[in-house]
């Protein structure tokens, strides 16, 4: 009796073990995925997982998942603070998201605890919607933020990614619709071939803002390039817009509600658009510095009290910009 009640404990002892052993796995600080991967391992670099969806519940919260070799890693809805890692080098991880969106990220569904911080990373990633031109097989978005009150204190870096190809609707690069605000930063990332809008920002909320810096980075042949809307605050740096149907760069206070909605673009290249600068309605205002304007069909538009405002350092081709206004 004493030998079974020794044996019972040591078992019990192991399977205690073992049950910590399984719930350490699955919220591993760093995760892998690989194109020889199977969703059922423990996504250790070892036993990596095939996509990203299946990484994410076994990843810890501002942990990381990372690519071992090239490969289409599916889409994702991403519902906690983490890295997604394409790994340069290896070869970008693909996003390939024919009729639905790439990247997901709904703030109002992370779950969970004690994060007074939410952040996502994405990183190296290539973005595709995989379906050519034609509007019923391809991408919706490459990637879609969203989040009421839960995205007051939420963060979004978009870094060295290429974002191509969503013919479906709306057809757009990134679009941010957070309502409780937040910040985006996208730096060294291309979006390219939208029907829609390459980088857009849909709010329509005066009570919150969200902070917007884009970067070093590229957005050719969309419908519009960049787009702003209630209370957004946008700072575009060192970035080219070119080959865009309508407007490079757009702000319209799509609500009436009087909040004001502000880009900065400097050095900046704006080529061959419909029209480089648009501030559409009232309270949008575009300032513009350092920055080359060439080849659009339309240099700006400032409409119903909109202002586009120039520093007076700006090479343009067309008409003057407004302005010029005090750097103060």
């Amino acid at each position: 009796m004493k030998k079974f009640h020794a044996i019972f404990r040591v078992l019990l002892v192991c399977g205690f073990a073992l049950g910590f052993a399984t719930v350490s796995q699955a919220q591993a600080t760093r995760t892998w995925v690989s194109g020889v991967g199977d969703d059922v391992n423990p996504c250790s670099r070892t036993a990596p997982c095939k996509t990203y969806a299946g990484a994410i519940s076994k990843t810890a919260v501002h942990g990381e998942i990372s690519t071992l070799d090239p490969g289409g890693f599916g889409a994702v809805t991403i519902t906690k603070s983490i890295t997604i890692e394409g790994t340069q080098g290896q070869g970008y991880g693909s996003i390939l998201h024919s009729a639905t969106t790439g990247v997901s990220i709904a703030f109002d569904n992370f779950t969970a605890v004690g994060e007074s911080q939410k952040s996502v990373r994405l990183r190296n990633l290539n973005i595709n919607g995989s379906g050519g031109a034609s509007a019923a097989s391809s991408g919706l978005r490459g990637i879609r933020i969203s989040g009421g009150a839960a995205s007051a204190n939420s963060e979004v870096y978009v870094q060295d990614c290429i974002i191509d190809g969503s013919f479906g609707n709306p057809g757009r690069g990134i679009e941010d619709v957070r309502t409780g605000g937040g910040l985006l930063s996208v730096s060294g990332t291309t979006v390219r071939n939208m029907s829609g809008t390459g980088i857009s920002f849909v709010t329509g909320a005066a009570s919150a803002t969200i902070k917007v810096i884009i970067s070093n980075s590229q957005v050719y042949n969309c419908l519009f390039g960049i787009a702003g809307s209630t209370n957004n605050k946008i700072t575009v740096f060192n970035t080219v817009l070119a080959n865009n149907t309508n407007a490079a760069l757009r702000l319209e206070d799509v609500d009436g509600a009087g909040v004001t909605t502000e880009m900065a673009v400097d050095h900046c290249t704006i080529s061959n658009n419909g029209t480089g600068f648009e501030a559409a309605t009232a309270s949008t205002t575009i300032r513009v510095s350092n920055t080359t304007a060439l080849g659009n069909t339309t240099l700006f538009s400032a409409a119903g009290g909109g202002q586009v405002l120039s520093y007076g350092n700006n090479q343009l081709s067309g008409a003057a910009l407004g302005g010029p206004v005090s750097p103060s």
